[in-house]
């Protein structure tokens, strides 16, 4: 997903409008929404209700997730640096075979 799109939840009213969860965090202008219906668990779903459970345990102690902003800031470092390395590694490999006159 890069920075330009967002997945969001939300609600179809019976007129037929929608009512996201929150707001986009996208700057103003026009957008395309693709509207996809959600499966509805049955009561008592197991994966569910281990999910609410974590949820209402990090809401008890007071956690609040990282912005997403802050979360693709450390992708964003932890790529940056990888790829440093993938060319400080080609860097070694070529003089290496420079030294051994294999080029």
């Amino acid at each position: 997903m890069n920075s330009r799109e967002v997945v969001m939840e939300g609600t179809v009213r019976p007129d037929g409008t929608l009512v996201l969860d929150g707001p986009t965090k996208l700057p103003p202008g026009r957008v395309q929404v693709i509207v996809q219906s959600l499966p509805e668990l049955p009561p008592g779903d197991p994966f569910w209700d281990m999910m609410q459970s974590i949820w209402a345990g990090q809401k008890a102690r007071g956690f609040t997730p990282r912005p997403s902003e802050q979360v693709e800031a450390e992708r964003e470092e932890t790529r940056k640096h990888w790829e440093d390395r993938l060319q400080e590694v080609g860097r070694l490999q070529e003089e290496s075979r420079r030294l051994r006159g294999l080029e």
